[in-house]
């Protein structure tokens, strides 16, 4: 039976716990927060979006980064094992839009609770309040890892010895949770690269003022695409948000993960298609309808049909069209203009939002450094790695636990037993 130091509280290292310990190992477990969980915690929106009961392809195709890497840890325990572990500890599941998958309560309390109770029933010693200063290696290959540990009640620093570690502490994203990157650190120090992070899934930041006009406004059935000069990065139809800042909502927020390391060197034009299911000509028709209904009504007034009230005065301004000319004498080319704007309403976005809004971290601990298997180190024996601190990031709907879930198990499962390290 080998000793399993896991660090990090979070979803991946409580599974490694539970996953380790089920397969007889002792385990330990070190989180500098006060309580288990507090990014999960948030999650869903509180309600925790565990996994997504998608089919394996739709699974492997919502990874952003290294999709390849996860064919081991996806297969080894699926989105329907965790479907199953989850309910095995009285948390029972509902399926919902887009196949995510939530406790039936709605409380993201209840799935950490469960963890929880998993782990001190099969003994796994847990450490609050208690910060790990270093990951000591010796020579590169461990015959036991032994961790600086600093508990804060305490304020006292000790050495605590191990077999094997499996770092999970999470990336940069919601720091306030503790997510502030120690695990690179660690990674770093023990010879491994570190692939440049950045913030993902997270709102952008637009150029254009008339934007803060329209905070609050959601936009639904659209389609935004996102060019570098003119080529096009990204398109993708659904729901989008204006804030005071820029633009949000899942459209936005899935967009992030595709044109962020684009918008690091330069700003990019977004385009929003306001009515995606008709093509220019269809769209013109629909216009001049309208205006036919409304032909003795200035331009301002005749849109009524088009737009939210909210979105009106705004394109009214965007159009260059007089907003107190009659739509009657309206040219055949203002109107052509206009409905070009409606299909390709710009903007020019400068930049992510931080990582305090952002859902996940892109970047992290080099995969190729990883076996994909054991999720153990290539340089370091003993050393093992899950969840977000891996360079491994996906859409949203629980693809990003799915990701915690798998590699933590493949961790917890590849802690050879000490009599062979």
């Amino acid at each position: 039976m080998s000793r399993v130091l896991v660090i990090g509280g979070g979803a991946a290292g409580m599974f490694a716990a539970i996953t380790a310990a089920r397969n007889g190992h002792e385990v330990c477990l070190f989180e500098k927060n006060e309580k288990l969980g507090k990014k999960l915690f948030i999650t869903g929106k509180g309600r925790c979006n565990i996994t997504n009961a998608c089919d394996m392809e739709t699974l492997f195709s919502s990874v952003v980064s290294n999709s390849k890497f996860l064919y081991s840890s996806f297969y080894g325990y699926t989105n329907q094992d965790v479907i199953r572990f989850f309910e095995e500890l009285g948390v029972r599941t509902k399926v919902e839009r887009g196949d995510r998958v939530f406790p039936l309560s709605d409380h993201s309390s209840d799935v950490i609770k469960a963890m929880e109770r998993e782990m001190r029933r099969l003994g796994v010693e847990i450490y609050l309040d208690t910060k790990i200063d270093k990951v000591i290696a010796e020579d590169g290959s461990f015959s036991y890892v032994e961790l600086a540990v600093k508990e804060k009640k305490k304020n006292d620093k000790k050495i605590v010895k191990g077999d094997a570690c499996i770092i999970a502490t999470g990336g940069l994203s919601y720091q306030l949770t503790g997510s502030t990157g120690d695990g690179y650190r660690f990674a770093s120090e023990c010879g491994h690269k570190i692939i440049p992070c950045m913030p993902s899934l997270v709102p952008m930041e637009v150029k254009e003022l008339w934007v803060r006009s329209l905070m609050g406004l959601s936009l639904r059935n659209v389609t935004a695409s996102f060019y570098q000069g003119k080529r096009r990065l990204y398109q993708e139809f659904g729901e989008m948000l204006f804030t005071h800042y820029g633009v949000s909502g899942p459209l936005i927020i899935s967009a992030s993960s595709y044109v962020g390391a684009k918008l690091k060197k330069q700003e990019l034009r977004l385009e929003i298609d306001l009515k995606p299911a008709l093509n220019e000509e269809q769209l013109d028709q629909r216009v001049l309808r309208d205006f036919e209904e409304n032909h003795n009504r200035q331009f301002k007034n005749a849109l009524g049909k088009l737009f939210p009230s909210k979105l009106l005065p705004v394109m009214v301004e965007l159009s260059g069209i007089d907003s107190d000319k009659k739509v009657n004498i309206i040219s055949r080319e203002e109107r052509q203009r206009f409905v070009y704007l409606i299909k390709h309403l710009p903007m020019t976005v400068t930049g992510l939002r931080e990582y305090d809004e952002a859902i996940i971290t892109r970047g992290g601990v080099s995969t190729k450094e990883i076996n994909p298997g054991t999720m153990e180190s290539k340089y370091v024996k003993g050393l093992h790695f899950a969840g977000e601190v891996l360079d491994l990031d996906a859409l949203t709907g629980g693809f990003n636990l799915q990701i915690a879930w798998s590699t933590a198990y493949a961790a917890g499962c590849g802690i050879r037993s000490s009599s062979f390290i």
